[in-house]
């Protein structure tokens, strides 16, 4: 019986840094002129939490029903929302206004 000894390729992950002919390596994309990390544009698209910080900004700031109509979310996911912004800084003050919970920022974030 013949004695056949293969060797096995080594696994590459689909993220790591793959050598080129030149031995230096490239950032997995097929174009090697293109830069490795990209710049974020200036112009960025506003998205939902956007819209929630003008409204909580805005004179009077904003109920969970007007926070929901404006994006689009549950109201689960708007009160989610609320507990993100105080946690990235946001001083979000809550006041009662004939039996309606109005949410209003007050400082900036601190960081």
């Amino acid at each position: 019986m013949k004695s056949t000894a293969t060797t096995k390729r080594q696994r590459r992950m689909a993220r790591q840094p793959s050598s080129n002919a030149n031995g230096t390596l490239d950032a997995g994309g097929s174009d090697s002129a293109s830069p490795a990390i990209r710049e974020p544009s200036e112009t960025k698209k506003p998205n939902k939490t956007d819209f929630a910080l003008a409204l909580l900004k805005r004179e009077g700031g904003a109920t969970l029903d007007e926070l929901v109509e404006a994006t689009g979310w549950l109201l689960h996911s708007a009160r989610a929302a609320l507990t993100a912004l105080r946690k990235k800084g946001h001083a979000i003050e809550r006041t009662k206004l004939d039996g309606l919970s109005r949410y209003a920022i007050v400082g900036s974030v601190s960081q």
